[in-house]
């Protein structure tokens, strides 16, 4: 079973306690993501990368690993004015991993 990461918390007590500068506060929290980290910094192969995705696969309700652009439109998302009335929150974009 996955555990909830605590940048939720993190993200209300901080929204909490910047509620008088009026900044908001958001946490983003990102599942399997297809990045060169894998290769460069966690030296992972070719064959360790493929069983990752296989797993990915199988398990992430949408099937697949997120490439980086899935990740950086959430984040664009919440920086948006589109975002401006958004504060505390944490936003989970792991193709519905966690939810299962």
């Amino acid at each position: 079973m996955l555990r909830k990461p605590l940048s939720g918390a993190f993200a209300r007590t901080w929204a909490n306690d910047l509620r008088g500068q009026k900044i908001r506060v958001n946490a983003l929290s990102p599942g399997f993501t297809l990045t060169p980290l894998m290769e460069n910094g966690l030296h992972m192969g070719q064959a360790e990368i493929e069983a990752l995705k296989d797993f990915a696969a199988r398990e992430v309700p949408l099937g697949y690993m997120a490439e980086p652009v899935e990740i950086a439109t959430a984040a664009l998302f919440l920086a948006s004015q589109d975002a401006k009335y958004v504060n505390g929150i944490e936003l989970t974009v792991d193709g519905g991993l966690s939810q299962i």
